[in-house]
């Protein structure tokens, strides 16, 4: 039931998308913040049918909550059944939570994690390969509206599985270089997880640009590659680029479970976080 409240707002979020206006391209320093999603989760889902009209200050605590919490906070029945509700929520997230720690990738990758922020390093043959991603906005919409009425009663029975799939920085550093190689890369659409066209590419290369090594704030005047009009061949030598250091198919498929891994468990984290304030004790 949970699972089917957390999916419907997302075909919301496709039907709205065409009243989006366009906006100027993102430098590459907002890169790791995807574009903005529609809420995916079901709280604006929830209804909460009208009591009486409220009197001027009915709702100002005059002494301790009734509760007998001792604090004097206010207690509402709608907050009581937020509670139960969320715990409810909870309960069924940790069931179907696929893992209780964040699983490992392969290839010698190693991982840093700030919140929603995770950082993966990699040395190799006098390089350093570094991947940011961030899972905020990460999971793309499933269905529109007009899919999920034609799917009926199909869709009710199998719902589609979230998954987590952010942008990915790639950070290319040579042990004696003054400058680092920067890819900035995306999921492709529709092609995650597929395996009719096992050879197609299920990322791609949006944007590359050179920056100085060890600076944090990435210069919008240096010149960035769009590879919306590159060459194919310059782009296909890219690609391998990154595949020669372990950054192919194998290795976006992973990063999307580690991702969805990360995303599930800060969702859990902010729902137990989310009843805490609730209850306020």
């Amino acid at each position: 039931m949970f699972s089917v409240l957390r999916g419907l707002p997302r075909a919301l979020g496709s039907a709205a998308a065409g009243l989006r206006v366009s906006a100027p391209a993102p430098t590459l320093r907002q890169l790791l913040q995807p574009a903005p999603r529609p809420s995916l989760r079901p709280f604006g889902l929830l209804s909460v049918s009208a009591g009486p009209p409220r009197r001027p200050g009915l709702l100002q605590p005059t002494g301790p909550c009734a509760c007998g919490c001792g604090l004097g906070a206010l207690h509402t029945e709608g907050d009581k059944a937020f509670v139960e509700f969320l715990t409810d929520e909870i309960k069924e997230e940790k069931k179907i939570q696929k893992h209780k720690s964040l699983p490992k990738m392969s290839g010698g990758w190693e991982l840093e994690v700030d919140g929603t922020e995770a950082k993966l390093v990699r040395k190799v043959a006098g390089e350093k390969i570094t991947v940011t991603f961030n899972i905020n906005n990460s999971i793309p919409p499933t269905l529109d509206i007009e899919e999920q009425s034609s799917e009926g009663q199909k869709g009710e029975e199998q719902e589609p599985e979230l998954t987590s799939t952010p942008n990915f920085v790639v950070e290319v550093t040579k042990s004696d270089g003054k400058k680092t190689l920067v890819l900035d890369c995306h999921y492709s659409e529709d092609e995650v997880g597929e395996e009719e066209e096992a050879e197609s590419d299920i990322f791609s290369i949006k944007e590359v640009s050179f920056q100085a090594t060890g600076e944090s704030e990435w210069k919008d005047t240096n010149y960035t590659l769009n590879t919306d009009s590159l060459d194919w061949a310059l782009y296909d030598h890219l690609m391998d680029f990154l595949a020669d250091r372990g950054i192919d198919n194998t290795f976006a498929d992973e990063l999307v479970e580690l991702s969805t891994a990360l995303e599930h468990q800060e969702y859990i984290t902010f729902l137990e976080d989310l009843k805490s304030f609730i209850k306020s004790q």
